[in-house]
């Protein structure tokens, strides 16, 4: 039987493109009411391509495949811009119109928060990770976020005008990140985030390149964006992943929802009559603490299915340029070339296993909308809100992250 113990996680990595022979390009001009605006940034999000915009505030990036693409626009005294981009057949030009960060150009006063060290804390344990790479890791400007917590929903929420930058000394990147948003909900576990990341790199004797670029292969290997590469291709066998799936069961030791809400329902409006037994005119705690318990118990009982998935069954063409899953249940993904690490194993992201399968790299797939997973052949997800990761994929994060272009040794 496999078991969530921790934590799940829906991480979002947009820009992407799909691959292709022939090339276009996305220009246009960035501006703000007055006019061009010279020397804006313009980048690709998930990428290492970017350029700079002329005295007129034109630009141009060229040699681009057909997919869809996010641009990012950064100019200093103006609010972080993106805009969605698709190149079908042709070329693509956009307007590109920014607004002033009144925030920035005007001074505020911030209310201290007593709290807000241990809120960055957790955001960056939850955002970076807290693998070996993560360690590595840090956020230049933690200025920059503004954080929240709302009690009453036991969640943390982080946000941003600016793009948050994350200096990874491990795989040898510095990130630009627009950050959408960041929320965790420390009763359920589950973490949701999603943004637009840049890639840089960082100057590196060759020594130190060549260390980056170890770092990086094992990142890639075995990865979501590995996988839905392989998926796309057809080659997730020959690329060591195994597909199961895990049927979720009805938790006997569960009160049907409905049953859960209507007692807690009572409980919490504390009529004149309702039975409920009262304490000094008060809820019985012990009550209040059954029901709460009840409502946060899982309820499902994931059960591992032995019978393979085959890929050819589970994968459809959209179009040229996107393929599509849809499926009930949710997938069990083992990676067969890697083993879990020890330092994995020690973390509560782990998800159990029976004891003849292997300690192979285990993700486990939570499909979350109605809608079918679209997803590039380089591996990335049109919508990654249709997904939910547990395990391995939960457990390694922006600080094990890669571009969407990149290539491994072996293709290269």
């Amino acid at each position: 039987m496999i078991k969530s113990i921790l934590l799940s996680l829906l991480f979002f990595c947009c820009g992407l493109s799909a691959f292709s022979q022939n090339t276009f390009s996305i220009s246009g001009k960035v501006r703000d009411k007055q006019g061009g605006l010279p020397g804006a940034g313009i980048y690709l999000s998930g990428y290492k391509i970017a350029t700079v915009a002329d005295n007129n505030g034109n630009f141009t990036l060229p040699n681009l495949k057909p997919g869809s693409y996010d641009l990012l626009v950064q100019m200093v005294g103006y609010l972080p811009f993106s805009k969605g981009v698709i190149i079908a057949d042709k070329s693509v030009q956009v307007d590109l119109l920014l607004k002033e960060n009144t925030v920035q150009l005007n001074e505020v006063t911030i209310r201290a928060d007593p709290n807000r060290a241990k809120y960055i804390k957790q955001f960056t344990e939850y955002f970076i990770g807290i693998t070996p790479n993560s360690k590595q890791c840090k956020i230049l400007n933690p200025q920059v976020l503004n954080v929240d917590f709302d009690i009453t929903k036991s969640l943390l929420t982080v946000k941003t005008t600016e793009f948050l930058i994350v200096e990874n000394k491990a795989l040898g990147y510095r990130l630009k990140y627009m950050l959408d948003y960041f929320e965790y909900n420390s009763r359920t576990r589950i973490i949701y985030f999603s943004g637009h990341p840049f890639f840089e790199e960082l100057k590196a004797s060759a020594a130190k390149k060549k260390k980056y670029i170890e770092a990086r292969e094992i990142a890639y290997y075995g990865s979501s964006q590995h996988f839905f590469r392989s998926l796309y291709e057809g080659r997730t066998k020959e690329e060591g992943f195994l597909i199961n799936k895990i049927i979720k069961t009805p938790n006997p030791n569960r009160y049907p929802e409905n049953v859960i809400n209507e007692n807690l329902s009572k409980i919490r409006t504390l009529p004149e009559k309702t039975g409920i037994r009262k304490v000094a005119g008060k809820v019985d705690v012990g009550l209040l603490e059954f029901w709460t318990k009840q409502k946060e118990m899982p309820r499902f009982i994931d059960k591992f299915s032995r019978a393979d998935v085959i890929p050819d069954t589970l994968v459809h063409d959209y179009n040229n340029n996107l393929k599509w899953i849809n499926y009930t249940d949710a997938l069990c993904v083992q990676y067969t070339k890697e083993k879990e690490s020890l330092a994995y194993s020690n973390t509560g992201f782990w998800v159990f296993r029976p004891l003849d399968v292997p300690e192979y790299e285990i993700s486990v797939v939570n499909h979350t909308t109605q809608n079918p997973v679209r997803f590039y052949a380089n591996g990335g997800i049109y919508d990654s809100r249709s997904m939910l990761y547990e395990g391995y994929w939960a457990y390694e994060k922006i600080g094990d992250m890669v571009p969407m272009d990149y290539i491994p040794l072996a293709r290269q």
